[in-house]
C-alpha cells in the first residue's frame, strides 16, 4: 500500500515539476517525483557497485557564490583529481569538470560530498 509523505519544494522547483508533468505526460506531480526517485536510486546502486581503480568524469554546476565550497571539497580530494576545468556559464553559474583517477571508494566520497553539501545545482558522475 502506498505511503504518503510530505515534501517541501521551492516555488521554482514546483513549477519545474509541473512543467515536466505536462511535457512528458505524467498523470500527476507525484509520478514525476516517483520517477525522479527511481532514477536517483538506480544511479546510487550503480555507483555502489564500483570497485577498484577507476577513471571517471565528474560534472558539477553551481552558483558562482558557492565557489568556496567547491574549492574546499576539491582540496580534500586532490589525490584523485587528475584535471579540473572551470567555466563561467550564463548568469552567475559555473561548470566544473573533474577528470578523476583513483580508488572507487575515494571517487564515491567526492561525489557524495558535492551531492550532500546542498549547494550544487547539478552533480553527475560519468564512468567511461
Amino acid at each position: 500500500m502506498p505511503r504518503i509523505i510530505s515534501v517541501s519544494l521551492s516555488e521554482s522547483l514546483l513549477e519545474e515539476v509541473s512543467r515536466i508533468q505536462r511535457e512528458m505526460g505524467f498523470s500527476g506531480r507525484s509520478e514525476v517525483v516517483r520517477a525522479g526517485l527511481r532514477r536517483l536510486i538506480a544511479e546510487r546502486r550503480e555507483r555502489e557497485r564500483l570497485s577498484g581503480r577507476i577513471n571517471s568524469i565528474l560534472l558539477v554546476v553551481h552558483e558562482r557564490e558557492d565557489e568556496d565550497i567547491v574549492n574546499r571539497i576539491k582540496h580534500e580530494f586532490d589525490d584523485v583529481i587528475n584535471t579540473q576545468l572551470h567555466s563561467h556559464l550564463r548568469g552567475e553559474k559555473c561548470l566544473e569538470i573533474f577528470i578523476l583517477d583513483g580508488e572507487a571508494e575515494r571517487i564515491k566520497e567526492i561525489v557524495d560530498c558535492f551531492e550532500t553539501c546542498g549547494k550544487m545545482e547539478y552533480v553527475k558522475l560519468i564512468i567511461p
